[in-house]
């Protein structure tokens, strides 16, 4: 006994990817079904005899009819629309998108026959040919005599479009208003005046749509409305870091700022003298500036204790002990900058700041130990991070 033929389903889908059909008849899409389909297509030829979508509708019905009285009996068929939107772009795509994944949805199709009006084939056959297999594509372009009155015709048709459509309005109609309401205005103070401003729309218009910039601004008001703000420990941890590298840019220009007065007061002009008031310099930056830039590399690190406080991270722990021990590092740069600013009174400096180093080790230990004992008795709070451990075994 044969094996019994798989059913194969085929569609015949007709695109309407510029949104004419809804724009002009207020129908909804998708269309399903031959009569359905007839009566959209008439409906849209009422309205605009010269569109389109309309012969490109009336033929997927012809080949609906056709494929029904050729089909076999393990074949069935069916003939839908779809559209997409007057602006096309990325959203009339979606549409289709959205639109051709219902339609296949209630009928689930093998393989579909394409119909357009031939002007959106290569933007159309790839959304549908990643769906389903298309086996034939009909383009449907309507035929215009060469008589000088069909083509007067023609050329209206294309006027009324570029006047009645906004895509084209915009920029036929638009920009010459404007750039007339400012000949105009301007005419009355100077033809200097007028030239300008007639150069600077121009310019300004050439500007914008070269380099895309209103479709930058649509996407940013879009990202505006969009925009959903990051969670609470993403923002503490991004506010700490911003104000970490503000406090440092600070610090780094007041130590600049001190060391360039410090320059213009001794104005080295040789390369000895440059040596010779380096350290001078340096000190100066470092006395002027440590503050707030060991100041800032603490925020900066902070940022990172709020991110290993809500991950519940030991990282934590440790990241308070460097912090501890850079902010007291702040006072061993300071006692440096006195000893190279004034040399002279090296030996007392020097004892200070053998003080100062002594009580930076005191306290790294004693931060050391208020963290272990901290991680001892909070155990229970950090999560244990995941090692990996790989084991050899000799042959």
């Amino acid at each position: 006994m044969p094996p019994k033929k798989r059913e194969e389903k085929l569609l015949i889908l007709c695109v309407d990817r510029d949104g004419d059909l809804s724009a002009k008849t207020e129908e909804k899409t998708p269309i399903f079904g031959r009569k359905e389909n007839l009566a959209a297509a008439v409906s849209l030829a009422l309205k605009d005899p010269e569109e389109a979508d309309a012969n490109a509708m009336f033929e997927a019905v012809r080949i609906y009819d056709q494929l029904k009285k050729q089909g076999q009996p393990h074949e069935s068929f069916q003939i839908a629309t779809i559209s997409g939107l007057q602006l096309l772009g990325v959203e009339a795509d979606r549409k289709l998108v959205r639109e051709l994944n219902e339609v296949l949805e209630a009928f689930p199709a093998n393989s579909v026959v394409l119909v357009t009006d031939g002007y959106s084939d290569e933007a159309v056959l790839p959304l549908v040919e990643s769906r389903v297999a298309v086996t034939s594509i009909r383009r449907i372009v309507i035929r215009h005599s060469e008589r000088i009155e069909e083509t007067a015709a023609l050329i209206g048709k294309y006027i009324k479009m570029l006047t009645e459509n906004p895509r084209y309005s915009r920029l036929a109609l638009g920009i010459p208003g404007l750039l007339l309401i400012i000949l105009a205005v301007m005419s009355l103070i100077s033809a200097t005046a007028t030239l300008i401003a007639f150069l600077i729309v121009i310019g300004a218009t050439l500007f914008i749509k070269g380099f895309g910039v209103d479709k930058a601004v649509v996407g940013f008001f879009r990202w505006i409305r969009e925009y959903e703000p990051p969670s609470l420990p993403h923002q503490l941890e991004g506010f700490a870091f911003a104000a970490g590298i503000i406090a440092v840019s600070v610090g780094v220009f007041l130590g600049v700022n001190e060391a360039a007065m410090a320059y213009t007061q001794y104005l080295p002009a040789t390369l000895d003298q440059w040596i010779g008031l380096f350290p001078l310099f340096t000190g100066e930056f470092i006395r002027q500036g440590i503050f707030l830039i060991v100041f800032g590399v603490c925020v900066i690190m902070s940022a990172r204790t709020i991110h290993w406080y809500f991950e519940r991270d030991v990282r934590l722990l440790r990241t308070l002990v460097i912090i501890v021990v850079i902010s007291w590092f702040s006072q061993i740069f300071h006692q440096v900058s006195f000893i190279l600013i004034n040399p002279s009174a090296g030996w007392a400096r020097a004892h200070e700041l053998v003080f100062t180093i002594f009580i930076g080790i005191l306290l790294a230990i004693a931060a050391a130990l208020v963290a272990l004992a901290a991680h001892m008795k909070y155990r229970g709070f950090f999560k244990k991070r995941k090692k990996k451990i790989e084991e050899f075994e000799q042959g």
